[in-house]
């Protein structure tokens, strides 16, 4: 087992990173920043079958961490007076058919009802399919260089039927986060990346954070990500660092670093980014799964604690954002790991996700 810790020494966190690892993963890069200041450490290898630690601040797509900062973008147009969050988001979208009942805050929830273009599962298991995403085998594989506009995912999602009706019900989807991104774009007048510039990413210094389009490459350092699929009845195991993240859009297609995500979700929490009252709409969870506006809010311990979070993984990299509600303990994680169609680490992922939260936060509920 590789392993290497910075700052001071924490066994304990050292230990977990080689559980966790031993679960099944590549590798992991964890950050801590909490009332001992800060640690950082990293174990197994960054390239399967060769010697070399994940890089310790690596860049790595952070799949559905992307939410949360689209999500902060958007409640930042709230305060400038673009956007209303009770608003029908087809008012300011009438290009796409959206039912008129969702709002805004409906799209930030994921209780709008739309399908969800990577595909739905339903309660049997099954499955109804959207574009080949990372569920689908070797169709992804053979189409992950290719590029999807957003609009076309909207429009092929909403020509599917809606799961439930508009503020009924929960269902994550990734559609909802991309009709937030052409909502940005038109309200704004400036791409999508252009406003995450130039409202989180340039006022946080968040040089290692990248809001792609198209772009295949991820900069360098990186541990790298792989996929297992079934190929006529051979299975292949390939090096995805690579692809095209358009496929989830921003729904998931950020790339970061444990170190900028620790400066975003504790500048979050922090008040930095939102005015009090948007943060706590942000902060305030549904009732189903307790998920707020971009971020899940999560009880811990036993007494009343809880933790703003979200997590993400995607195409053999996943990454973990923690925070107290205050933004003075932080925890951030970054995995490289051999995905597959039938997302087979899932249950290992849930498990390192609660020896973590156990650790640094004082225990999950």
């Amino acid at each position: 087992m590789n392993i290497q810790n910075t700052t001071q020494d924490r066994p304990e966190l050292q230990q977990l990173i080689e559980q966790v690892v031993e679960s099944g993963f590549t590798g992991l890069t964890l950050r801590v920043n909490d009332e001992q200041g800060e640690w950082a450490g990293t174990a197994g290898v960054s390239r399967l079958d060769e010697p070399g630690l994940p890089p310790i601040d690596g860049h790595v797509r952070i799949g559905s961490n992307t939410k949360t900062f689209t999500a902060t973008a958007v409640l930042q147009l709230v305060a400038e007076g673009k956007i209303a969050l009770d608003t029908a988001a087809v008012d300011y979208l009438p290009e796409f058919e959206l039912d008129p009942r969702i709002t805004v805050r409906m799209l930030l929830q994921h209780t709008s009802g739309i399908f969800n273009f990577t595909g739905e599962y339903a309660a049997d298991g099954t499955v109804a399919a959207g574009i080949p995403s990372t569920i689908s085998g070797k169709e992804w594989v053979d189409n992950r260089f290719k590029t999807y506009p957003p609009e076309d995912l909207v429009r092929l999602a909403l020509s599917k039927p809606s799961k439930f009706e508009p503020g009924t019900d929960w269902s994550y989807a990734n559609t909802n986060y991309v009709v937030l991104r052409l909502l940005i774009e038109k309200v704004s007048g400036r791409s999508y990346a252009e406003e995450m510039q130039r409202l989180i990413l340039g006022p946080l210094g968040l040089t290692g954070t990248v809001t792609p389009t198209n772009q295949i490459e991820i900069a360098e350092p990186h541990a790298h990500a792989y996929y297992r699929y079934d190929d006529g009845g051979v299975e292949k195991t390939i090096d995805v660092t690579e692809h095209n993240p358009s496929w989830i859009s921003s729904g998931g297609d950020m790339i970061s670093t444990t170190q900028d995500l620790h400066t975003f979700i504790s500048a979050l929490t922090g008040g930095q980014l939102l005015p009090d009252a948007l943060r706590t709409e942000m902060f305030t969870p549904e009732t189903k799964v307790g998920y707020g506006l971009g971020v899940f809010v999560q009880p811990v311990g036993t007494d009343g604690d809880i933790v703003i979070t979200h997590n993400g993984g995607a195409a053999g990299y996943g990454a973990l954002m923690f925070s107290t509600p205050d933004g003075k303990k932080t925890m951030t994680a970054a995995f490289n790991y051999v995905d597959d169609a039938t997302l087979s680490l899932s249950a290992a992922f849930q498990a390192a996700l609660k020896l973590l939260v156990d650790a640094v936060f004082g225990g999950a509920r």
